[in-house]
């Protein structure tokens, strides 16, 4: 199996431009925001579309729940597709969510600015922030038992390869999801900050947490953290065990991306 990647920031287009990658590329399944798609139409998963607060969105668009992950997994067993396609905000989004699948990692990294325009991106980003306005690449009947009592808009489309004077018809659905509808969730550095020194405070040998830095970016985060632990103590385990932990909990408290967790041993605590 192929593995594709369509990689660009939140908004900027990328579940209304996945059919025409996939198209052009000759993909026929795609994954995007949790839902397995083939040809228009869901096999398996559930929308991040449906979640009620943005941070709920990412960890369904991640598979966080294993449940939803596992009813991927057996889906694409069965269908056994050449190529997929997936979507995410960043490499390691895509990557994180590969893993969790258990597919390969891409062969081909597409970016958003490699298939649309600024002025189209802009225009994507325009529409997500004033108006609420997701796409979903399936067909409008396909998706409405899913989304009850949501606004479902039906958007056609055509595709033509080069060469080709067939035109192929197809129909994506447009949504307002519920946490565009209730404002934003921010994280600070600060929350964060706060739940990596609790988290680091609770493995057996740490004794302080004397530094915490917290590098922000869009739907991900980077951790760099000075402790101090109790003299012997076998300093590489107590090392990874706080690097294990961290990254865990962060996951699955904020939903984010952690691009890394940095662990400087600074001193030893002696009785």
């Amino acid at each position: 199996m192929e593995v594709y990647a369509l990689v660009g920031s939140s908004g900027t287009g990328k579940s209304h431009r996945a059919i025409i990658v996939a198209y052009e590329h000759d993909i026929n399944t795609v994954i995007d925001d949790g839902l397995l798609i083939k040809e228009g139409c869901k096999l398996a998963g559930r929308s991040a579309k449906r979640e009620a607060t943005a941070l709920k969105a990412v960890k369904r668009a991640i598979f966080l729940d294993q449940e939803h992950a596992t009813e991927v997994i057996k889906c694409l067993a069965k269908e056994k597709p050449d190529r997929i396609l997936v979507l995410g905000t960043s490499l390691r989004m895509v990557q994180r969510i590969t893993d969790t699948l258990a597919l390969p990692r891409p062969i081909k990294v597409i970016n958003i600015e490699d298939v649309a325009t600024d002025k189209e991106i802009k225009l994507a980003q325009n529409l997500r922030e004033t108006h609420g306005m997701h796409v979903i690449p399936v067909p409008t009947i396909e998706i409405k038992k899913d989304f009850p009592g949501y606004l479902v808009d039906p958007l056609k489309y055509f595709l033509r390869k080069k060469n080709e004077s067939r035109r192929t018809i197809g129909e994506k659905s447009i949504i307002r999801p519920k946490f565009s509808l209730i404002g934003k969730l921010v994280i600070t550095e600060h929350a964060v900050s706060q739940i990596v020194t609790y988290v680091t405070l609770k493995v057996p040998g740490v004794t302080q947490v004397s530094k915490v830095q917290v590098e922000m970016s869009e739907e991900g985060v980077r951790i760099r953290q000075e402790i101090i632990v109790r003299y012997g103590r076998f300093l590489p385990e107590v090392g990874n065990i706080v690097k294990t932990n961290v990254e865990s909990s962060l996951e699955k408290s904020t939903g984010l991306i952690v691009y890394g967790v940095h662990v400087l041993i600074k001193s030893l605590e002696i009785d």
